[in-house]
């Protein structure tokens, strides 16, 4: 699997204004996985310390209540998934299964360790676009509430 992962990674919202050198050091501490139709990527309840960035596919966000599955959302690239539990140290709050054949680049909480050591200014850009991420999330799961209500 040949991917350019700087590239996939400046798609990704999660790396908006990071520098082309940022993304390459990014690029090197990140690994590229793929996962085929059905595959876990995340599973709700697992200790997490990692997030996903999708190159190629789509995954559904899936959360298990009363013994049922609910698919949540289904994501495309170049999609996050994992942020919650990578800042908040949490288990996996649902389990996100591919839809499709996908590719992912994984991060893990020591490879952004690092990569705060190496560029300070970058890794805080970082953490703003996650909370912009979780926020737009949030805010879209606030308006599906609402109109359940």
């Amino acid at each position: 699997m040949n991917v350019d992962k700087p590239e996939a990674l400046r798609r990704s919202p999660l790396f908006e204004m990071l520098s082309p050198a940022e993304l390459g050091v990014l690029g090197d501490l990140s690994r590229a996985m793929t996962f085929a139709p059905g595959d876990a990527l995340i599973s709700e309840g697992e200790a997490g310390a990692s997030l996903y960035v999708l190159v190629t596919g789509e995954v559904d966000v899936v959360r298990t209540e009363g013994g049922q599955e609910k698919v949540l959302a289904t994501l495309a690239a170049p999609a996050s998934l994992g942020e919650m539990s990578l800042i908040d140290r949490e288990v996996r709050s649902a389990t996100i299964r591919a839809r499709t054949d996908c590719t992912a680049l994984q991060l893990t909480a020591e490879n952004f360790a690092s990569f705060r050591k190496r560029s300070r200014d970058g890794f805080t850009l970082f953490v703003i676009n996650v909370a912009r991420v979780l926020s737009a999330r949030l805010r879209e799961t606030n308006r599906k509430l609402a109109s359940r209500l």
